[in-house]
């Protein structure tokens, strides 16, 4: 009996040690791996580099920059995109990979696209990573014939080295019986493919809003169109350079919303 009584209280203690070990294992692998131990990704577009490591420091992660673009409307060196992106969770020290805005401008050579068609100006300039700025309407024999290249306001000559993606504004012709224009339908379409668009029909960039789902630059890149004013025509009644007011959005249920409407309506 004695014995007996022996061996179950080894194998008590036997159990009790393995179960111990199990436990300690458990605890140590939790804080060797950090498990559910996360950390947010602060959002760091727009900052410059300096406040980006100030930022990622104060959340115990890591930065690299890995590549860079250039974007006009960006100040020199801000952050364009990061990975992971803004609001997703990592465990700590996870490296954030930057694409920064460029400190060196790339700059291209001026075409001559006087004499060209919009249409062939517009794809001229495009070759040249330039873009099609503001369209000036002024009288002529010739509808949407390109007199005149300008750029920052003054009329720029063929060969003049200008920061690339820079826009170029057009003067261009508009007959008496050919001056008039409808206007497209934008709706869902980013504020890139909505300028062309625009463009294509002889019509101009207004005033561009964001509504309150728009927090960020990143936000307003990945933005669409949710309204338009004027609203779009199927007849030809508008001046050529007109201008389309613009509202933006990243909300994808607002814009469900507005397109049911739209269909409603119709």
């Amino acid at each position: 009996m004695k014995k007996m009584n022996w061996i179950v209280k080894n194998l008590l203690w036997g159990a009790i040690v393995i179960v111990a070990i199990l436990i300690l294992t458990i605890l140590t692998l939790k804080i060797i791996t950090r498990h559910n131990i996360e950390l947010k990704v602060p959002d760091l577009s727009g900052m410059t580099a300096p406040e980006a490591l100030k930022i990622a420091n104060e959340s115990s992660l890591r930065l690299e920059v890995t590549d860079s673009v250039f974007i006009p409307r960006m100040g020199r060196g801000e952050v364009y995109r990061q990975n992971p992106t803004a609001g997703s969770y990592v465990k700590k020290n996870r490296r954030v990979l930057l694409t920064i805005n460029s400190l060196q401008p790339k700059k291209v050579a001026m075409p001559s696209v006087t004499g060209f068609s919009l249409r062939q100006a517009k794809a001229e300039l495009a070759a040249r990573q330039l873009k099609v700025g503001k369209l000036i309407y002024v009288q002529d024999i010739a509808t949407n014939n390109v007199l005149s290249q300008l750029y920052q306001g003054r009329e720029i000559p063929a060969g003049v080295q200008i920061v690339a993606e820079s826009e170029i504004d057009l003067r261009v012709g508009m007959s008496n019986r050919n001056n008039t224009t409808s206007i497209p339908s934008l709706l869902g379409f980013s504020l890139t493919t909505a300028k062309d668009i625009l463009i294509d029909n002889s019509l101009n960039i207004g005033r561009l809003k964001y509504d309150q789902s728009v927090k960020s630059y990143t936000d307003s890149l990945s933005s669409f169109v949710i309204k338009q004013t004027p609203t779009s025509t199927d007849t030809l009644t508008h001046p050529l350079g007109s201008r389309v007011d613009l509202l933006l959005s990243v909300d994808k249920v607002k814009l469900e919303e507005i397109k049911k409407e739209q269909i409603r309506r119709d």
